[in-house]
């Protein structure tokens, strides 16, 4: 059976111990989160995604969303849960205090969204997209736009949507057909139709407020002639209360593999009322401050289906007996000894460990950032901090959702033909897990972006934010007889980086499609390698605080790092081996012959 508490001691640790979250206290605007806020805010949150979201998970995949006569109904039990957690202030703890939030932390409000995550991803999506609108209307709308609309999403009563992709596209946004029409009144009408869109329309709030990508009839071609636009699902009255229904509507539902509680809506837009955001042609900067921020979250989103997964996984195995060790009888009082006496199935409970509380600290280190890149007192902090942010976005979107849709198949692995049936919870995990690898820009775009962007943004800059800690700590650690070990280790995965960086630079520049070819497998040389810093950094204060740990939480710690170092990192080698291999195989076989054993 499925359960889960959130994992308060280490969220703790990464928060406190590892990254002085409570610093942050000193930032302007964080005066009030208090090391005792902090932990009553985690804990308040622990509770209500244990006993008010986790229950609904399953129950809400086997029912889903219902649509009828243009009418979307989440499931039983998703509104009053929905209404508890506005109630809570939960929508407006990351949101402003001028708008009426609670002006939490970024990284507060990132381990708040793993809970959220574990316990109900469906749930979680509708709250996290009207978080996305909240950060692009914040940045880019007109005053009277945040005004309007800010304060409503923060208290929870309206929800915002992304509506990005068309039938005809998905990640060439160029090719949107969405027309606006200008109006004399300085509004727009919107005609088009949006497929994929996320909290679309449901019963939760009491109105829907959609973002638009959209062309003017003066648009140059491409990406270059996109804007954005206001479009809510009623149109506000001058005292912002609800008036009467746009020309936007839903068409129909998605029939998906996993978040089946999430509502995934075609959106038909018919001379729908719309304002834009931002300049004219501008949309895709304004629509990037959604994207990013979602990018991290759906890595969020990876991070706590990991957890909740490793968590299944571990009481089974405990639980479960099935054959005797391989070294002799451990329960000789029973009629077998447990699973978790094998050595593969320590072998997958270590990787789940290991991938989950290294993501989770990966996480933090970018949340932190984000902190201090809005709230640090020079320009020169700002600029450093955003520039860590940049670069190692597509791997906590990346390897953050392939190690959640991994996690989720060894859980399964580990219950047998147990997890194969519905009743134990833990196949819905990887349905669920599935389509964060896939949202908000492929794992292969987030690998393209890594490669054409973020490697050579400002003469790599971006990179250097990374590669620099990274060398510094290996060099100020690797004389410590206590850490020579994982310090090795990192060195090894560090000093691939560099050559694989090396090879698609110098190949790259003569023929990009080397660098296509080999985008995937740096990105996971650099995410193994980025969990593994993370690894070192924490086993070095685990062992400082060693002697005094009456649970073994240090000593645990110290212990995954090496079994990370020793039986991860190497992967970096086999992916090295790749890439200088060449894209030359993957090139050369000619369209037609893909199909030619099927043709014969």
């Amino acid at each position: 059976m499925a359960i889960y508490s959130a994992p308060l001691r280490d969220m703790k640790f990464v928060y406190r111990e590892l990254f002085d979250g409570d610093g942050l206290a000193n930032l302007p605007g964080y005066a009030d989160f208090s090391p005792d806020v902090v932990d009553a805010v985690l804990e308040e949150a622990a509770k209500i995604s244990k006993e008010v979201l986790f229950p609904l998970n399953r129950s809400g995949d086997e029912e889903g969303c219902t649509f009828e006569n243009g009418v979307v109904r989440t499931p039983k039990g998703f509104k009053e849960a929905y209404n508890q957690f506005i109630a809570g202030g939960w929508t407006g703890l990351g949101a402003h205090t001028e708008y009426g939030g609670q002006g939490a932390p970024k990284s507060v409000n990132m381990l708040v969204e793993e809970m959220i995550c574990s316990a109900n991803m469906a749930f979680g999506t509708y709250p996290g997209l009207t978080h996305g609108a909240y950060n692009a209307l914040k940045l880019y709308g007109t005053d009277e736009q945040k005004q309007l609309y800010l304060p409503k999403f923060t208290d929870g009563t309206w929800s915002g949507t992304m509506c990005l992709t068309e039938p005809q596209c998905g990640t060439d946004l160029g090719l949107v057909r969405t027309k606006a029409d200008p109006q004399p009144d300085g509004s727009y009408n919107l005609t088009g139709t949006k497929i994929f869109i996320s909290a679309g329309e449901h019963d939760l709030t009491e109105n829907i407020v959609h973002l638009v990508l959209a062309r003017l009839p003066d648009a140059p071609p491409g990406i270059k002639g996109i804007s954005l636009f206001i479009s809510p699902k009623f149109l506000p009255k001058p005292d912002g209360s609800v008036g009467p229904r746009n020309g936007a509507s839903c068409g129909s539902i998605e029939h998906k593999m996993g978040i089946k509680a999430s509502s995934t809506c075609v959106i038909n837009f018919d001379n729908a009322k719309g304002w834009l955001v931002g300049e004219k042609h501008k949309g895709m900067r304004s629509m990037f401050a959604m994207m990013n921020t979602a990018r991290l979250g759906v890595g969020v989103q990876g991070l706590g289906l990991s957890e909740v997964a490793y968590q299944g996984a571990l009481l089974y195995a405990r639980e479960r007996l099935q054959g005797r060790s391989l070294r002799g009888t451990v329960s000789p009082e029973k009629p077998a000894d447990s699973l978790i006496v094998h050595p593969d199935v320590r072998k997958n409970l270590l990787t789940m460990k290991a991938l989950t509380e290294g993501i989770r600290a990966l996480v933090m280190w970018v949340s932190m950032s984000q902190d201090r890149a809005e709230k640090a007192a020079t320009e020169a902090e700002r600029l450093e901090h955003d520039d860590l942010i940049q670069f190692l976005t597509p791997v906590v979107k990346a390897f953050g959702t392939d190690a959640g849709f991994d996690n989720a198949n060894l859980g399964v692995q580990i219950f047998g033909g147990h997890g194969y049936i519905r009743e134990h919870g833990m196949e819905q995990f990887v349905r669920d897990a599935r389509i964060t690898q896939i949202y908000e820009g492929t794992n292969g775009i987030q690998a393209l972006d890594l490669v054409g962007r973020k490697m050579t943004a400002h003469y790599g800059r971006y990179m250097r934010a990374f590669f620099h800690p990274v060398q510094q700590f290996i060099e100020d650690n690797a004389a410590d007889p206590q850490m020579e070990e994982i310090v090795m280790e990192l060195a090894k995965g560090f000093g691939r980086l560099q050559q694989a960086v090396g090879q698609i630079a110098q190949k790259g520049m003569s023929n990009p499609n080397e660098a296509g070819a080999a985008a995937s497998d740096l990105l996971k040389i650099l995410s193994y390698v980025s969990v593994g810093y993370m690894w070192a950094r924490m086993a070095k204060l685990a062992l400082a605080k060693a002697n005094d740990d009456p649970t073994g939480f240090y000593k645990g710690k110290i212990k995954t790092a090496r079994f990370y170092m020793h039986k991860l990192m190497p992967i970096t080698s086999s992916l090295l081996s790749s890439i200088m291999a060449g894209g030359d195989t993957i090139m050369d076989l000619e369209d037609e012959l893909f199909d030619a054993a099927v043709a014969a």
